[in-house]
C-alpha cells in the first residue's frame, strides 16, 4: 500500500521538485504552499508531513504543534535553510523525527523520508480509510467495522482506482483502459455495472456520478 506525504514548503518550485521526486519513488503527495492552507489540512489521514520551518505566516514549529494536536502520533521531517544546532533541539524536543537542511541532495531527502516511514511503520502503513470503510491493499480486504466486505477482483480494482483518483472527474474510458484493459472491447456498460455493484455493496462510499461523462470520488 502506497503512503501518504503531505508537503508546505512556501518556495514553490523547491516543493513541487521534492513533490515529484517522491511521486516517482511511489508516494502519494500532496503540496501546499502557505502556512493557513497546510493548516487547513492539520488532521489530514496522512502517513507524515514535510515541514519549511520558515514559513509565510507563524512557523513550521506551530504547524508541528497543530498537527500533533490532532494527530499526536504524527511522523514530522522539518525542512529548513537554516542549519543551526538550536533549531535542531527545538524540532526534536517538539516530536519532529528528521531535520533536513537546505541545500540538499534530493536522493538524501528521500532516503531519509523512506527511512522514517520503514521506522515508524514497520513497512505496515495504516489502513486506506474512507468513507467508514477500511481498504488493505496488500490483502486485497475491504473491512466495515472489522467485517469483511466480499468484492469481485473488478469491483475491487475499480474501488482503487477511484481511491487512487480521489477527487478527481475519470471518463468511463479511462475505467475501461485502466481497470479491465485497452484491448478489452465489450460495451462501456460493464463500468456501469460494476459500479451499480460496488454501491450496493457499499452504499455510503461518495461516488458521483457526472452525466454525460463518467464519475468522482469526493
Amino acid at each position: 500500500m502506497k503512503y501518504r506525504i503531505n508537503i508546505i514548503d512556501d518556495e514553490k518550485n523547491l516543493n513541487d521538485l521534492v513533490r515529484t521526486y517522491l511521486e516517482k519513488e511511489g508516494y502519494i503527495v500532496y503540496s501546499f504552499y502557505t502556512y493557513e492552507e497546510a493548516l487547513l489540512h492539520k488532521d489530514d489521514d496522512v502517513h507524515l508531513w514535510i515541514v519549511d520551518i520558515m514559513l509565510d505566516k507563524n512557523s513550521g514549529f506551530d504547524l508541528l504543534n497543530e498537527i500533533k494536536s490532532c494527530k499526536p502520533d504524527m511522523p514530522i521531517v522539518f525542512m529548513s535553510a537554516r542549519d543551526q544546532e538550536f533549531d535542531r533541539i527545538i524540532g526534536l524536543e517538539k516530536g519532529s523525527d528528521e531535520y533536513i537542511t537546505k541545500p540538499f541532495n534530493i536522493k538524501e531527502v528521500i532516503l531519509r523520508i523512506h527511512n522514517v516511514l520503514k521506522r515508524v511503520y514497520k513497512d505496515d502503513p495504516a489502513l486506506i480509510n474512507i468513507d467508514g470503510y477500511a481498504i488493505d491493499e496488500e490483502k486485497r480486504k475491504v473491512l466495515l467495522n472489522n467485517e469483511e466486505i466480499e468484492l469481485t477482483t473488478k469491483e475491487y480494482e475499480l474501488l482503487l482506482y477511484f481511491i487512487k483518483n480521489k477527487g478527481i472527474a475519470i471518463s468511463r474510458e479511462q475505467v475501461l483502459s485502466k481497470v479491465w484493459d485497452e484491448n478489452y472491447f465489450g460495451s462501456d456498460r460493464v463500468v456501469d455495472d460494476t459500479l451499480r455493484r460496488l454501491r450496493k455493496k457499499m452504499p455510503d462510499l461518495n461516488i458521483k456520478t457526472i452525466y454525460g461523462f463518467g464519475y468522482r470520488l469526493d
